[in-house]
C-alpha cells in the first residue's frame, strides 16, 4: 500500500535520489517540518545537480511539508543552460495521485507538471489545472513505471529525485533507481515516526544492493554516491 504504484519499465530516464540526513538518518523531524541539514557548499552541489537535469520530481508529502520551489538558484547556471539550447529551468514534477497540490505551492508555475491518478477529484484538478500541465498516469495511484515512460517520451533522459522518503521508497522498490546521492550531517534528529531517508512498507528480503561511488567530506558532513545495479531485478 501506499501513495504510488508500477508496472514494468523499459524505456526511462537515468534516475537519482538527491537527499540530505542527520547523522542517524533523519530527513526531517517528527513535525515533518524542512530542516537545515547541508551548509553552503552542498547547496551549491544542489544548485549544480538541478542545472545538470531535464526534470527534478518531488511527492506531493513533500509540498505539503516543505513547499520546495525546485528552481534553479544560481543565474550563472540559467545563463549556461541557455546557451546550451534548454530551458533556463528543468521541468518540475510533482507525483501527486489525488491532486492535493495546494493552489498557492511554490512548484506551480510555467514549466511544472504535476502527475495524478485518474480517481484524483475534478474539483481540486480544476483549481490546478490553470497554474501547471497535469498528466494522469494510473488508475488509483500514480504509476510511476508508466510516468517515467511518459518522461522518457518527451525527452527527459535525467531524471533528479529530491524526496520525500515515500517517494524514495516507491521508486526504489520498482527498481527504479540508479544512483542515491546523501549528504550526511553532523546532528541527530530521531523520533521513531521522523521520515527517513526510505520510508514506505519497507523490504522483508531480497534486499537491493547499493555500490559505493565516492565518499568526500563537505561542509560539516559527508556526501555519499551509490549506484544501483541497472540490471537488477526486483523481487516481487
Amino acid at each position: 500500500g501506499g501513495e504510488y504504484s508500477g508496472g514494468d519499465h523499459l524505456r526511462r530516464p537515468f534516475v537519482f535520489i538527491n537527499s540530505a540526513m542527520s547523522a542517524d538518518g533523519k530527513i526531517s523531524s517528527i513535525d515533518r517540518k524542512q530542516i537545515r541539514i547541508s551548509g553552503r557548499d552542498d547547496l551549491t552541489r544542489v544548485d549544480e545537480l538541478r542545472a545538470s537535469s531535464d526534470a527534478i520530481m518531488v511527492g506531493v508529502g513533500t509540498v505539503l511539508a516543505d513547499d520546495p520551489g525546485l528552481r534553479i538558484k544560481s543565474r550563472p547556471l540559467q545563463e549556461r543552460r541557455k546557451d546550451m539550447g534548454l530551458d533556463e529551468e528543468p521541468l518540475r514534477i510533482v507525483a501527486d495521485s489525488n491532486a492535493r497540490t495546494p493552489a498557492n505551492a511554490k512548484v506551480l508555475g510555467a514549466r511544472c507538471l504535476i502527475a495524478v491518478s485518474r480517481s484524483a477529484p475534478e474539483e481540486r484538478r480544476a483549481g490546478l489545472r490553470s497554474r501547471c500541465e497535469m498528466i494522469e498516469c494510473g488508475a488509483e495511484m500514480v504509476d510511476l513505471s508508466e510516468l517515467m515512460g511518459v518522461l522518457y517520451d518527451r525527452g527527459i533522459n535525467r531524471l533528479m529525485v529530491e524526496g520525500g522518503a515515500r517517494l524514495n521508497w516507491s521508486l526504489i522498490e520498482l527498481g527504479l533507481v540508479d544512483e542515491i546521492y546523501v549528504f550526511i550531517g553532523g546532528l541527530i534528529i530521531g523520533g521513531e515516526r521522523a521520515p527517513s531517508l526510505v520510508d514506505g512498507s519497507g523490504f522483508r528480503s531480497s534486499f537491493p544492493r547499493i555500490s559505493l561511488l565516492s565518499a568526500q567530506r563537505m561542509d560539516e558532513g559527508i556526501l555519499l554516491q551509490w549506484s544501483f545495479d541497472r540490471n537488477r531485478k526486483v523481487q516481487q
